[in-house]
């Protein structure tokens, strides 16, 4: 099973840029979905950019054209480049790796809850403060 490892998180002013950056233990294969997902205090985890295997995204609609994601050709690199950013996406953010096939999950995997079958990074804090 991948192990996922996230790294890039911090404090930022609103406006300002963050890249996170999520590293693959192995191989991810070219069926799955890898994504960002976020949860903040009080709410429920949801699933921020994703990429589907054949190269498809997905944002969640407060973050799009503010947040792009970035695969490396070996799928095991993924980066979530935060541009704009605003108070409402404190959060802490999760790397994930579905282990459905990609194909099912809709294009860009905007099907993808993370509720289940998904393996999960250990998270990395982001806070924006005005």
């Amino acid at each position: 099973q991948v192990a996922l490892v996230e790294s890039g998180g911090g404090s930022v002013q609103t406006g300002g840029s963050l890249r996170l950056s999520c590293s693959a233990s192995n191989y991810v294969t070219n069926k799955y979905c890898m994504g960002w997902f976020r949860q903040a205090p009080g709410k429920e985890r949801e699933r921020v950019a994703s990429i589907a295997a054949d190269g498809g995204t997905n944002y969640l609609d407060s973050v799009r054209g503010r947040f792009t994601v970035f695969q490396d050709n070996t799928k095991t690199n993924l980066d979530l480049q935060m541009n704009n950013v605003r108070i409402e996406d404190t959060a802490i953010y999760y790397c994930a790796v579905s282990r459905l096939p990609s194909s099912i999950l809709g294009r860009g995997c905007r099907n993808w809850s993370g509720r289940e079958l998904t393996t999960w990074g250990q998270g990395t804090e982001v806070t924006v403060s005005s």
